[in-house]
C-alpha cells in the first residue's frame, strides 16, 4: 500500500485553534515536505501513518539575522496494525534532522519542529 490513512473529519482536525486559509496552507506545505522526505528516505511505506500538526503555538526563533515569532509544526509518525493502539516510530536521527531542516527552510512561517513520542494509549493518534 502506498497511501496512508487520512482523517475522516478532514485536514482541519490537524490544526489546533482557528482553521484559516493561511493555517491550512502552512499545514499542507509542511505535510508535503514531511511526505517528500519520508518517501525519499524509504520510510513512508514502512510506517502506518506520518503527518504534520499545526498546534496553536508560536515560538521565538532566528531566521537569517532576524528574530522571528512564528509557528511550530509537530510531527506524528506512528506504527499500528489496527489503529486502536499505536506506537511512535523511532526514525533515525538523520531523517528527523532532514525533515526539520526542510520544513524550517522552506516555510518562513515555521521556526520550530517537534516530534510527538507518545504512544496510544494514553494519547490518540490525532491531536484534536
Amino acid at each position: 500500500m502506498d497511501r496512508q490513512p487520512f482523517p475522516g473529519p478532514g485536514l482541519g482536525v490537524r490544526i489546533l485553534g482557528e482553521v484559516t486559509p493561511e493555517n491550512v496552507d502552512i499545514l499542507q506545505r509542511a505535510d508535503a515536505v514531511l511526505e517528500r522526505v519520508m518517501r525519499a528516505s524509504g520510510w513512508y511505506t514502512r510506517v502506518w501513518q506520518s503527518f504534520a500538526v499545526l498546534p496553536n503555538i508560536r515560538t521565538v526563533g532566528v531566521k537569517g539575522d532576524e528574530r522571528t515569532y512564528v509557528h511550530t509544526i509537530a510531527l506524528r509518525i506512528v506504527e499500528s496494525s489496527d489503529g486502536m493502539t499505536a506506537d511512535w516510530v523511532r526514525l533515525p536521527a538523520d531523517v528527523l534532522e532532514e525533515i526539520s531542516h526542510a520544513i524550517t527552510s522552506e516555510l518562513p512561517e515555521v521556526n520550530r519542529v517537534v516530534y510527538d513520542i507518545t504512544s496510544k494509549p494514553p494519547s490518540t493518534i490525532e491531536w484534536e
